[in-house]
């Protein structure tokens, strides 16, 4: 679809609606280009999660991301906050402790719960990571005005922000 030109139908009811809505093209727009936004975020997830780990799943990925960004927390809360039950998430923590990413210690607030945490080594992997990858953006974006990466970054955490909603 890229370079493709999307005529605009202002009548609600014909292509590129729905429920009415007309498709304006600044919004057929942004769905296509988010749409390879996550199709290369994927691809990316998997590759940086090769990179901590030859064994570390793709979707574990994030689990990394979220405890070094918010500190350990409970199987409970990570599941609630990724939108998955609590098997996948036990799955999923099992395997990063497998792999001596994350541990457990017992919750001194609540004896029969769990506080999951990266290790050492988890950590240090990550960082190495995710400095790699910042560094890619860097290149990548080498030719822009530090103010442009500061709007889109911006932008992306407004949108961010009001897709919690």
């Amino acid at each position: 679809m890229r370079g493709a030109v999307v005529e605009k139908d202002d009548s609600g009811t014909g292509p590129g609606t729905a429920a009415g809505v007309p498709a304006d093209q600044e919004f057929l727009a942004l769905e296509h280009e988010l749409a390879v936004i996550l199709r290369r975020a994927r691809a990316t997830s998997g590759e940086m999660a090769r990179e901590v780990h030859p064994e570390l799943e793709s979707a574990a990925y994030g689990l990394l991301v979220r405890l070094e960004s918010a500190g350990q927390q409970r199987a409970t809360e990570l599941a609630a906050w990724f939108g998955v039950g609590k098997a996948t998430m036990s799955r999923q923590l099992r395997a990063l402790e497998d792999l001596g990413l994350v541990n457990r210690e017992p919750d001194p607030e609540d004896g029969r719960a769990s506080l999951v945490h990266l290790t050492e080594e988890g950590l240090a992997r990550f960082r190495h990571v995710r400095d790699a990858r910042r560094a890619r953006y860097v290149r990548k974006l080498a030719d822009w005005d530090r103010a442009e990466v500061a709007e889109l970054a911006r932008l992306l955490h407004q949108f961010n922000e009001r897709a919690e909603r």
